[in-house]
């Protein structure tokens, strides 16, 4: 009996080290959520372009598939073409 004791005694201080740890985790995870961004480096490959029709703060130039990261004015002229005569822009 004192063993049935012992043994039930262990489990419940078992369950409420899980349901303690589990709470700490679920406020940690919540703090997080509310914790600033980090803010990432902004590239200066496509300084080239910002003074474009079109590039506008706060963004600037955007490019968000990369289409333009080691082009030239060339290329840049060549699908702003393609972007007017199929009414992208």
């Amino acid at each position: 009996t004192v063993g049935a004791q012992f043994a039930f005694l262990t489990c419940q201080l078992n369950h409420q080290s899980i349901m303690k740890l589990a709470v700490a985790a679920l406020l940690a995870g919540s703090a997080a959520a509310f914790a600033p961004a980090q803010v990432g480096k902004t590239t200066t490959a496509l300084n080239a372009f910002e003074s474009e029709l079109g590039a506008q703060p706060p963004l600037g130039f955007f490019d968000p598939l990369g289409l333009l990261t080691d082009a030239d004015q060339e290329k840049f002229d060549r699908l702003r073409y393609v972007e007017l005569k199929h009414g992208r822009v």
